[in-house]
């Protein structure tokens, strides 16, 4: 089974405008509102591909409730822990070919709330290999709660895939023990070295990787958006080139490009079926309307087209 862990889910609430008004009214009458946060769309792909999903996370209020009643009316397992607070919503207006977002903060998790989670965590981890860890936060959580959890999956032998940037990767990095897989984009990759790549240079990235600051991860994904990705897997660099697509929709494309490396690793893939499923999941969330979907039939077309090429160092 897979676990994925949410600490600051929400409801993503979007309002399709023609136009966005400003100090008047704007009605809509298209409102779609999904259960939402970086973990809950790798679920979701999981869910799709068939694999043995369950979700982890916190929620609490009406809010916490519909994401609930949702990814049970998807038939996906869920263990989330209770909280007093309620969770938040991300709201996001599409106008004019923009996309403003508005995004809550979220509610502060309580001490007592935390040692819930992570007690049952710690249930969860005696019936999984994989646990993936992604997105924010919430407020009174420690920065260095993911490594708490890397720490504790690491003690029952259990892989963990960490999506996250800023203090929360340093802090994850900084721990004795690390995750299976990160996978920085290239933005997120040069705030946490502090150091500015281009894709005209792509050795320079492969020679970042090696830095002490990455020992011990076996697997770390660089996700370049359409011009693919850099993989660094154990003492091995791959470079990953994708084809072409028509994009309707890129949000959620990281999530699925987790939720398929994922999957991959629960079915016991290779190295490169491993990249090329991530990378296909990715690509087909891209082509859905709905964020965090994938169509299995065109992961599968995407996944032929993939080239992967190991780079001799």
């Amino acid at each position: 089974m897979i676990v994925t862990v949410t600490m600051n889910p929400s409801i993503d609430i979007s309002y399709p405008l023609e136009r966005l008004n400003i100090d008047t009214v704007n009605r809509t009458s298209q409102v779609t509102k999904t259960a939402g946060g970086k973990g809950l769309n790798v679920t979701r792909v999981i869910h799709d591909l068939g694999g043995d999903v369950l979700a982890a996370g916190v929620l609490g209020g009406f809010h916490g409730a519909f994401i609930a009643a949702e990814l049970k009316k998807a038939g996906i397992k869920q263990a989330f822990t209770p909280i007093k607070e309620e969770t938040r919503d991300s709201i996001a207006i599409l106008h004019e070919g923009n996309q403003t977002e508005i995004l809550e903060a979220g509610p502060t998790i309580s001490g007592e709330e935390q040692c819930a989670f992570l007690g049952k965590f710690a249930e969860l981890l005696d019936q999984t290999e994989i646990v993936t860890i992604s997105g924010s936060l919430a407020k009174g959580l420690p920065q260095d709660f993911y490594q708490k959890l890397v720490q504790a999956a690491h003690e029952k032998d259990v892989k963990v895939l960490v999506d996250t940037s800023g203090e929360s990767l340093r802090q994850v990095l900084a721990g004795q023990h690390k995750p299976f897989l990160i996978k920085p984009n290239l933005e997120e990759l040069e705030a946490l070295l502090e150091q500015k790549f281009s894709l005209d240079h792509l050795a320079e990235i492969q020679t970042a990787l090696t830095q002490p600051l990455f020992a011990g991860i076996e697997w770390i994904v660089v996700s370049l958006g359409k011009a693919g990705a850099i993989a660094k897997h154990k003492e091995d660099f791959y470079r990953v080139t994708i084809p072409t697509i028509k994009v309707v929709n890129p949000v959620g494309s990281g999530d699925s490009t987790i939720a398929g490396f994922a999957y991959g690793v629960s079915q016991a893939m290779p190295p490169e079926e491993l990249l090329k499923m991530c990378m296909a999941t990715g690509m087909a969330n891209a082509q859905e309307r709905r964020t965090g979907h994938v169509d299995p039939t065109n992961v599968e077309q995407h996944f032929a087209k993939i080239e992967i090429k190991k780079i001799e160092r």
